[in-house]
């Protein structure tokens, strides 16, 4: 999430009073994605083609944009501040305004690059398309966003005059030009909802009517669509008095998979910790943090217990990963492949309390991943439950060199030496 949003609404975990930053669980898509999606509902958006190597971007020009004197160049990466982001091959900005001769050039210098903004941390991400957008005769820009809301229970509507720039430094100097208006999931949208959001939005040249009725569309296509985040930095005006959707971010809810097939397709894995799709497709609940204790829990309430135990005794967690009540011997494997593809994990806590899952699987599971991965780092091993003498049995004849503990503060205990030694 990143504009407002970051203001208004923060997902995290606390682990021991000390806050980390939690991935959602939603489906990010690029700006050409939405923009072709918005299209559909009859939202106005530039024309604009993706293109994804230098011949395309000549064909582009010559199909799509025959006399235009400059187009505007976007690297298509999934985080924000991309116009102030700077490339690892020394080429500055995401995003340019340029003059048709200089448009190869200028897509070339980010196709396959890596691109480092604010939000990608210092690892940046891959650019592997770049969106040609014909350059529109802006008079304002504004801010508009709708995001699911727990105070109001359903979907919030965000305005403000002001947009384009950074959104959080205006919220928090010019807090009442931000305009919040909630609306009734029961009822939908109503003209007077929608004409408060324009009010919000104060345009100077474009048509209130149609801008009204632009709202509508938006909210429409937020709902169809399953979204959990829209936000468009800058809403802007044409010269022509147009309201045009300039920029956009959309996020989806995951667990509309199964109704937005659609959409989900469109999902860009190379933009994604690599350890999160490999948990996806394992079905495994993994979350990846920054620190260098890797733990495998069962149950989210556990294993939030066991970070907070770690932060405790002075670790800090690498990952959250839950690998759930049923999991098999295969699932147990990947959890270990995803830990130790981790550089910076130290060391290994496993805790389960046996229910549903057996301890005798979760031992097997270690055993045999031990044979498929290389562990270079110390296993500390909690388990209790159901079939814990079998899940213990089959750890001690293996031969492994573990580190068994007799309760989750013991194990904490010893996974925080372990790491540090």
């Amino acid at each position: 999430m990143r504009g407002l949003l970051n203001k208004l609404v923060s997902c995290s975990l606390s682990v021991a009073g000390k806050w980390q930053h939690q991935q959602l669980r939603r489906l990010n898509i690029h700006e050409y994605q939405g923009a072709e999606l918005m299209g559909k509902y009859g939202v106005n958006v530039p024309k604009g083609v993706a293109v994804s190597s230098l011949d395309e971007v000549k064909k582009a020009i010559q199909d799509v944009f025959p006399g235009e004197s400059e187009l505007v160049v976007k690297s298509q990466v999934l985080a924000g501040g991309r116009g102030l982001g700077k490339f690892k091959n020394g080429f500055q900005g995401g995003v340019h305004i340029v003059k048709a001769d200089k448009i190869e050039e200028t897509a070339g210098k980010m196709l396959g690059q890596i691109l480092v903004t604010k939000q990608t941390g210092s690892q940046g991400k891959i650019v592997s398309k770049v969106y040609l957008c014909e350059k529109l005769s802006l008079v304002n820009e504004m801010y508009f966003a709708i995001m699911l809301d727990r105070t109001s229970a359903g979907p919030l509507i965000i305005a403000c005059k002001k947009g384009g720039t950074s959104i959080e430094d205006l919220a928090e100097k010019f807090p009442d030009l931000i305009i919040k208006v909630p609306i009734d999931v029961f009822k939908g949208i109503t003209d007077e909802d929608a004409a408060k959001v324009v009010d919000g939005l104060a345009p100077k040249v474009a048509d209130r009517s149609n801008s009204i009725e632009q709202v509508k569309k938006l909210y429409k296509l937020f709902c169809e669509c399953d979204c959990t985040l829209l936000e468009i930095n800058p809403i802007a005006e044409t010269s022509d008095k147009q309201l045009v959707a300039a920029d956009a971010k959309l996020n989806f809810d995951d667990n509309a998979a199964f109704r937005q097939k659609e959409i989900f397709a469109l999902r860009d894995p190379t933009q994604e910790d690599p350890r999160e799709v490999a948990a996806a497709m394992a079905d495994l609940n993994y979350i990846g943090l920054d620190g260098e204790i890797g733990c495998m829990v069962n149950g989210a309430g556990l294993a939030m217990a066991t970070m907070d135990i770690v932060k405790l005794h002075g670790g800090t967690p690498a990952n959250f990963l839950d690998v759930g009540g049923n999991a098999s011997e295969g699932q147990v494997v990947e959890a270990f492949k995803i830990l130790t593809s981790d550089d910076k994990v130290k060391a290994i806590l496993v805790n389960i309390f046996g229910g549903i899952m057996k301890c005798d699987v979760i031992a097997s599971g270690i055993v045999n991943a031990a044979k498929q991965v290389a562990l270079k780092v110390p296993v500390v091993v909690r388990l209790e439950g159901t079939n814990v003498d079998q899940g213990k049995r089959i750890l001690k004849e293996s031969g492994m060199a573990l580190i068994t503990a007799e309760d989750l503060d013991d194990a904490a205990k010893k996974a925080v030496k372990a790491s540090s030694s």
